[in-house]
Order: C-alpha cells, then structure tokens, then sequence
C-alpha cells in the first residue's frame, strides 16, 4: 500500500469507540482485533502527511437509537462518558480530525457524513480518495462508504480493518458485497505495508 497512496488520499477512521468494543455496551466481536491492524494504516499515513479522520458517535444521553426512547439499541456512547472514548491503545496522531455524529436528540446518523462536516473537511483538504476500516462493517462502516461514493470519492475499504456486528450471519458480508457492487475497492490488506510492525 505504501506506493499506492499519495497526496489526494485521507484515512478514515469509523466509530472505534469503547462502547463497540468487547466489554461495551454494544460490542462487536472482535472489535478490538482490528486496532493494531489500523494503527499500522495510521502511522503510515500520518507518516506521509496524509489526513486521518477519526468519526465518533456522540450521543445525547436521550438519543433515539436507544432501546428506551423506542430506538433498537442499548444505550451507547453517551457524550463524554467512558464508553464513548476511543480506546487508549488506538494511536490516534495529535492532527487527526474528530468527526462526531448523531449528536443531536431526535436524528440518527450512522454515516459519518450525515449533519456532519466531514465532507467540508475533506474538500477542504483536497480529498479525493478515502481508505476506510472501523466498526460496524454493516452499519457505520457501510453508510460511510456508500455516502463517501454518492458525494463523489473513491473509497477503498481496508478489509483487514472492519468488523461486523452479524445481528444476522453474514451482514457483514452481504455490507463487503453491496459496497463493492457500488462501487468501492476492496483492499484485503496482504501487502508488506500492513504487515510490518
């Protein structure tokens, strides 16, 4: 991977927050596998001068995706509570760039780019192309992917750096294969580049 990114490329960083990890409120499984895996794409890409994007849920503590306010999920990622952290072992540089969403009550926003900024900052950086890897594959991951293509980027999903929930076996794959069938690379990561380290 190393030759193949340049100026024009940003990581995009989704939602690996203590709250999806093992041990959180709504984890996914092996959702903490894929930390050193992405710290690796981070140094890398840090070390090039390329952006990095971390997103983040940051919910009201009455948000409409909780369970108790009717929504499907437990309460998670309650702005500035633990859980909404990111984990102390995923080595974010000090120029990354915190995208937070579904911040506000009555809005669900599993993309990354929606009632966000984030497509600002990207043009502002002279983004064209977005690597991505985080968690939920099927939800955050997806959306982010399938919003970043409609708005007009290239997007590569670092296959090596997603986990899925599986609600239902197979989401995650059937959410590889939609965004594939979209339009997105798929990077499985083999290169000596996410190897090292």
């Amino acid at each position: 991977m190393e030759e193949t990114i340049g100026p024009g490329d940003a990581l995009v960083v989704v939602d690996v927050q203590k709250d999806f990890l093992p041990g959180g409120r709504l984890a996914v499984p092996g959702g903490d596998a894929i930390i050193p895996v992405l710290n690796r794409y981070i140094e890398l890409f840090h070390r090039k001068g390329l952006p990095v994007i971390a997103t983040r849920d940051w919910h009201p503590p009455n948000h409409c995706s909780f369970k108790e306010e009717g929504g499907p999920w437990p309460s998670h990622c309650v702005a500035g509570t633990e859980g909404a952290r990111f984990p102390e072992s995923l080595r974010l540089p000090e120029s990354v760039c915190i995208i937070s969403k579904a911040t506000r009550k009555d809005c669900e926003a599993y993309s990354g780019f929606e009632g966000t900024s984030l497509e600002e900052e990207l043009r502002a950086l002279g983004v064209r192309r977005l690597f991505v890897g985080g968690l939920a594959t099927e939800y955050c991951v997806a959306r982010t992917v399938l919003d970043g293509l409609e708005r007009g980027f290239e997007v590569v999903v670092l296959t090596d750096a997603v986990r899925s929930l599986d609600a239902h076996p197979g989401d995650g794959e059937k959410a590889l294969k939609q965004m594939q069938a979209r339009g997105a690379s798929l990077w499985p990561g083999k290169d000596k580049a996410t190897r090292e380290g």
